[in-house]
């Protein structure tokens, strides 16, 4: 760099100009990493493109969540994949190309600790019976749901809200025969929502996306079972500072703010 100071002092002041503009378009960070996770503002800054595997259950207000992370991190951009938990298991041990993971259970999350960082539970959610809208069967706890004329629709037993379910219904020794067992716990509402189904069992944030649709009728606490949510970011990620920032954002007020106005709990 000696050279460049070498000339009139002029042209020295020409050539500083010039080398504190980018810098200072950076934020003046010495502590950024030139890697492709790293988050930078300004339009010179590296892009880093994020895919986050999450729970159905998560679709509507990680959207919302998404669209505001991108705003307040210029350069970066959150792709969404939503499936049942066990489907985001698999895709992961399958090598998919993904960053981060979120489940609606520490069990799936447990099972992925070869492949995934350390986890943070973000949230917390409850299970209620989903029923068409105005609940026309006067459906009204979870012992009516073993009534056989009933349709009633159940998420798989290997689906976290399926175990949940199976959980609160072995507890109060309820034998249920579901018409069907869905993959995730957007198929249980689905299947109630086109009144394919007189009743099924959902989080209390997924009947909440649906309110003409279908009527939640509640659980009480002391039957019902508490779904955690925890994310982590894939150690096979190739933007793995971004991803920690995004996972890290997740606990932030303003990211709780957003899942508890959605319906869900405290972590």
């Amino acid at each position: 760099m000696s050279q460049l100071f070498t000339g009139r002092r002029a042209a020295a002041a020409l050539v500083t100009a010039a080398l504190l503009v980018p810098l200072s378009a950076c934020g003046g960070n010495s502590d950024s990493k030139k890697d492709e996770g790293t988050e930078k503002s300004g339009s010179a800054a590296p892009k880093a493109d994020l895919t986050v595997l999450a729970a159905s259950s998560l679709t509507d207000v990680f959207k919302k969540a998404g669209a505001v992370y991108e705003k307040e991190h210029p350069g970066t951009k959150v792709h969404f994949s939503f499936a049942g938990s066990q489907e985001l298991a698999a895709q992961v041990k399958e090598g998919a190309p993904a960053d981060a993971v979120v489940t609606a259970d520490t069990k799936t999350m447990d099972g992925l600790k070869a492949d995934a960082g350390t986890p943070t539970v973000i949230a917390k959610n409850r299970l209620v019976i989903a029923t068409g809208e105005g609940n026309p069967k006067k459906i009204d706890n979870l012992k009516a749901l073993t009534n056989s004329k009933l349709k009633v629709v159940l998420a798989a037993s290997e689906v976290p809200v399926g175990r949940y379910s199976k959980q609160v219904l072995d507890a109060q020794k309820l034998t249920v025969k579901p018409v069907s067992q869905e993959p995730n716990v957007r198929a249980v509402l689905s299947k109630v929502e086109l009144g394919e189904a007189d009743a099924g069992i959902v989080y209390k944030t997924d009947a909440a996306t649906a309110p003409k649709k279908v009527d939640a009728v509640d659980i009480p606490d002391a039957q019902n079972a508490v779904a955690s949510y925890p994310a982590a970011t894939l150690k096979a990620s190739q933007h793995k500072a971004a991803a920690a920032a995004f996972v890290k954002w997740l606990s932030t007020p303003e990211a709780q703010k957003l899942l508890q106005q959605a319906g869900f709990q405290q972590p």
